[in-house]
């Protein structure tokens, strides 16, 4: 209600009261806190949506699992499938060469391991009950002077406790029926998602670029040509770990006399995909092998030489290889890798470092204006062109 003597009306007095009040406050609080306060709050809607999308990943795992399977698969298969490109290769042919060929090294080398463990197999079985007996009569007779009647009680117990989980072991079997038939579908999704991206890459990269407004589309699509080169060399990178873990370990075992060496060797190739941990895991199993097969000595040595490739390979190829091929630093790739694991297990071990290196080099690129910087654009045969890109323009 408005004043006889021409006053303002109360509520502006009120208003104009509070921002007085306001501005002194404020005056009164520290710069640097005002500074503080508005980093915080920025930060923690940064950490909100980034832990909305980490929840939505989990919870769509079934369809995001097949895909960066996909991807990884793609820039493995990428240097051969755009060398054949530039030889003027029907892009259905190098599609087919590449798929196929891939499949063929992959079952070559689970081929050779059952094949090798069919032919030793036998063997195995007796050394290993021969050292069971063994490591029985050590107890017994040791210096832990263990009777039978212990021995023979703790495997009583060991089989009662088997025989108490037998129903809970009967009444999961569906449910790992259905973990069965969860990754039958993912690996066809997989391999539907690789052939679209080697079929149509640059289709589907132009329907996602024209998501964003149009005066993001360049900065959009330089970050992915950046961050997709990054994931190809890392790639690259994590092929030529394996293979030197796999000959490594799996070379040590032959010598050593170790049964199934080249199925150890299939084993490591394949966990090193894993970093940091998978071939320590797999490299076990030579170790193991070796003590029931060759006895202490030999598995000591077997151990030797695990821990020597593992000792190459955690400080010399992955923080020097992997660090210089993702741009991301050594310790950055351990604490992603166990990140990786705390959140979601092999999963997230397995694609913590490319997803850490794509978005940094990301990052990287747009804080930086790549897209502004004529020096900053990637010449390369990517997944979204046959032919490489121009300074002057997309070919």
């Amino acid at each position: 209600m408005a004043e006889t003597d021409g006053k303002p009306r109360s509520w502006v007095r009120d208003v104009l009261a509070h921002r007085t009040v306001d501005t002194e406050i404020g005056t009164a609080v520290p710069r640097g806190l005002r500074v503080a306060t508005a980093f915080s709050w920025r930060f923690l809607v940064i950490a909100a949506a980034v832990g909305l999308g980490i929840w939505l990943i989990v919870q769509l795992k079934m369809l995001v699992i097949p895909l960066m399977v996909a991807i990884l698969i793609t820039a493995l298969l990428w240097p051969v499938f755009a060398w054949m490109l530039r030889r003027r290769v029907p892009r259905w042919a190098a599609i087919v060469i590449a798929v196929i060929g891939a499949v063929a090294v992959v079952t070559g080398l689970l081929w050779l391991a059952v094949w090798q463990v069919t032919q030793q197999w036998s063997s195995v079985r007796d050394r290993t009950v021969h050292a069971v007996d063994g490591l029985r009569d050590s107890l017994i007779h040791g210096p832990l002077q263990v009777t039978e009647a212990q021995i023979d009680a703790l495997l009583a117990n060991a089989w009662a406790m088997l025989q108490q989980q037998a129903d809970l072991l009967w009444n999961g079997a569906l449910a790992i029926g259905t973990t069965v038939g969860h990754i039958g579908t993912g690996a066809v999704l997989s391999l539907f998602i690789l052939l679209c991206l080697l079929a149509d890459g640059a289709g589907i990269w132009r329907w996602t670029t024209r998501l964003f407004p149009r005066s993001a589309r360049p900065a959009v699509d330089g970050a992915g040509r950046a961050g997709w080169t990054t994931i190809v060399n890392y790639a690259r990178t994590q092929l030529l770990v394996a293979t030197i873990d796999a000959v490594g370990i799996g070379l040590g075992a032959f010598l050593l006399g170790v049964p199934l060496a080249a199925p150890v060797g299939v084993l490591v190739f394949l966990g090193s995909f894993v970093p940091i941990v998978g071939a320590v895991v797999t490299g076990a199993v030579a170790v193991f092998l070796a003590l029931v097969y060759n006895g202490w000595w030999i598995a000591l040595w077997m151990l030797v030489i695990v821990l020597g490739v593992q000792q190459l390979e955690g400080h010399i190829l992955q923080p020097l290889l992997m660090g210089a091929a993702v741009k991301v630093h050594p310790l950055a790739v351990v604490l992603v890798v166990a990140g990786g694991a705390m959140i979601a297990g092999i999963q997230g071990a397995l694609f913590a470092v490319p997803v850490a290196a794509f978005v940094n080099v990301v990052a990287v690129y747009l804080s930086r204006r790549g897209w502004q910087d004529a020096d900053a654009v990637v010449d390369a045969d990517l997944i979204w062109n046959t032919v490489p890109r121009t300074r002057k323009g997309r070919a």
